[in-house]
């Protein structure tokens, strides 16, 4: 009996790490409105730019460099009609072309779709400081154009003796202001070498299943504020549009997604780091969580769940720390295979959670798979079977290449290495 499978084996030992410190912070009045204006500007820049450079395609099949883009830059402020733009710092406009210069080299390299335009009510309003259009001096941080240093709350800080390379200011939907200071942290370092490894079953009812038989609830912060989040809504949707009143309903409603979100990605931080410490080897599954949305039955469990953070915080955070972390194809039978002789049912509904082999051992579903995945991902470290590139980007798929492999040398490659 054989099995078809493939997968991601990714290892890399990190010597410097930059980080992005987020803190929250509480501007004055003259600040905020100095930051609207800075948004307003690299949104507009931006939409300028992409719109120069998607009719030069359309019209000439030319294409526009950086340079030129920041060529044009520099005649629109020198019109009438555009000169708001030199009131402004220069430097989160500069650092908003080169986005876009990314974006357009990620669609070239077919690794993100086509750059969209920015909104001014959907896109995230944010702007990019470097170290000329900054200072950050005894914990006191000034952005250009300000006279005051910004009122941030420290939750924790930088790492000693170092300085922020990059400064980001952002403010989220629900009106939260937020800066994020990029900076190298000595703290991250390779960990010592351990001898454990783990496979991962992600689930909706547990959010996580080890191969070593723990699970892990599902917290649903979702479900726990969904009757807060109805009632906002409700409130939304009886406010005139254009209102006063439905922007501050808008925010009302923003607020409870924020809490919801942030209590989300604390918990998947914390069980994240907690795998990555404890294991040298983890083990997942390729899931196509964009696909698996389209479940009209699922769809909300699947977004609370949030799977495709959880890897990944995984992936970045094993490059990290040293781990390895190896991704098997999604359509590796795993439930459906059994752990001790390697039989393959024909059929697993979801409703089945227990089942027994003609072998006669008893399986708890997500059990098995977790230890099938664990089986399949060491065959692949140890015999290097079906070995295929990292994703390069979140979105990112690189071309498969099947093979067959017999679930015996999967088992004992999963046996403990002695």
């Amino acid at each position: 009996m054989v099995t078809r499978r493939s997968v991601t084996v990714c290892s890399v030992t990190v010597t410097h790490v930059k980080r992005a410190f987020k803190f929250r912070f509480y501007p004055t009045d003259a600040q905020a409105a100095e930051l609207s204006r800075t948004f307003g500007c690299v949104r507009k820049v931006y939409n300028m730019a992409l719109a120069a450079r998607s009719e030069a395609w359309t019209l000439r099949h030319e294409r526009v460099s950086y340079n030129a883009t920041s060529a044009m830059l520099t005649a629109w402020k020198k019109t009438e009609e555009l000169a708001f733009l030199a009131e402004v710092s220069c430097v989160p406009l500069q650092q908003c072309l080169r986005h876009l210069q990314g974006a357009f080299s990620n669609f070239w390299q077919r690794r993100a779709k086509y750059p969209r335009f920015k909104s001014k009510k959907k896109s995230r309003d944010s702007a990019e400081y470097t170290t000329s259009a900054f200072r950050y001096r005894n914990g006191c941080l000034t952005l250009a154009k300000m006279t005051e240093p910004l009122d941030i709350v420290w939750s924790r800080p930088l790492p000693e003796g170092q300085s922020p390379s990059t400064v980001t200011v952002s403010r989220d939907a629900a009106g939260r202001w937020f800066v994020s200071m990029l900076c190298e942290d000595p703290a991250v370092k390779t960990l010592p070498t351990v001898d454990t490894a783990v496979g991962i079953d992600v689930g909706i009812t547990s959010l996580v299943t080890l191969s070593t038989g723990e699970k892990i609830t599902n917290p649903k912060h979702e479900r726990r504020d969904r009757e807060r989040l109805a009632k906002v809504q409700r409130g939304l949707s009886r406010k005139a549009k254009g209102s006063a009143n439905r922007e501050k309903a808008r925010r009302k409603v923003a607020r409870v997604h924020a809490r919801i979100a942030d209590r989300r990605r604390d918990f998947l931080h914390k069980l994240t780091t907690r795998l990555v410490r404890e294991n040298q080897t983890v083990v997942i599954e390729d899931l196509t969580a964009r696909n698996m949305l389209k479940n009209r039955k699922l769809a909300r469990a699947i977004s609370d769940a949030s799977w495709s953070e959880l890897r990944t915080m995984l992936e970045y955070k094993a490059q990290w720390y040293g781990r390895e972390l190896v991704t098997i194809d999604r359509w590796f039978p795993s439930s459906k295979l059994c752990s001790a002789c390697g039989a393959i049912r024909d059929k697993m509904p979801l409703n089945v959670r227990v089942w027994e082999c003609d072998c006669g051992a008893v399986h708890d579903r997500d059990v098995n798979a977790a230890r099938n995945i664990l089986a399949a991902g060491l065959a692949a470290a140890a015999c290097g079977d079906g070995v295929r590139p990292q994703r390069s980007t979140p979105g990112g798929r690189s071309s498969v290449k099947q093979e067959v492999v017999p679930p015996q040398r999967a088992r004992a490659a999963a046996q403990p290495r002695g």
